[in-house]
């Protein structure tokens, strides 16, 4: 990725219109991670069956990264629906700007195909990213994003752990905010303009 400084806060808000008073810095809803967190190199699979590494294939300024599963019955729809909202909130030179990444945690049944078909029914320009499990643990870790292998259900099935939170890795390749699973739209979509417009 270009070496660019994406983070530069805090950011000063414009003098109010009443009475000319100057505000104070303008916060992110997200949690500024201080240090960053260093993106791990380590390349996962595209839904092209490509290698695509973080680090190495995201060349805008801003990437919001997610993990995940296609089978996931709560959390993980709530988190992508979020995202494609975010984005289209956002104008045209703000999405060129930007790229969205969700990584699955179960390789095993969300394979290219599978993953294709579960990004694209939120958004069409996300990427999705499968792979080896273990590659996808050691990104993960890079993240501070615990997965583990599933451990067998009773219903045959087995259990998939997963992140909740979204990242945002800069042109630097490092990861300076992070957000919860719960965070809004509007929230989302007004932090990425704030951070886009220090980049």
């Amino acid at each position: 990725m270009r070496a660019r400084t994406l983070l530069a806060l805090p950011v000063l808000l414009l003098t109010t219109a009443c009475g000319g008073a100057e505000a104070g810095p303008a916060e992110l809803t997200g949690t500024v991670l201080d240090p960053p967190f260093e993106v791990s190199s380590t390349p996962l699979v595209d839904t092209d069956g490509k290698p695509f590494s973080l680090a190495e294939d995201t060349d805008k300024d801003l990437t919001l990264v997610f993990f995940g599963y296609s089978a996931c019955p709560d959390i993980c729809g709530q988190v992508m629906f979020t995202l494609a909202g975010t984005l289209a909130r956002l104008d045209d030179e703000q999405k060129e700007r930007l790229d969205v990444v969700f990584v699955t945690t179960d390789p095993k049944r969300d394979d290219e195909q599978a993953t294709e078909a579960y990004v694209s029914a939120f958004d069409p320009s996300i990427i999705g990213l499968t792979g080896d499990l273990d590659d996808i643990v050691e990104v993960g870790r890079s993240l501070a994003v615990g997965i583990e292998k599933g451990e067998r259900l009773p219903s045959g099935g087995y259990d998939v752990t997963h992140g909740t939170r979204v990242y945002a890795v800069d042109a630097d390749d490092q990861a300076p905010v992070m957000w919860d699973h719960d965070v809004s739209q509007a929230q989302l979509a007004g932090d990425v303009t704030m951070l886009l417009d220090e980049g």
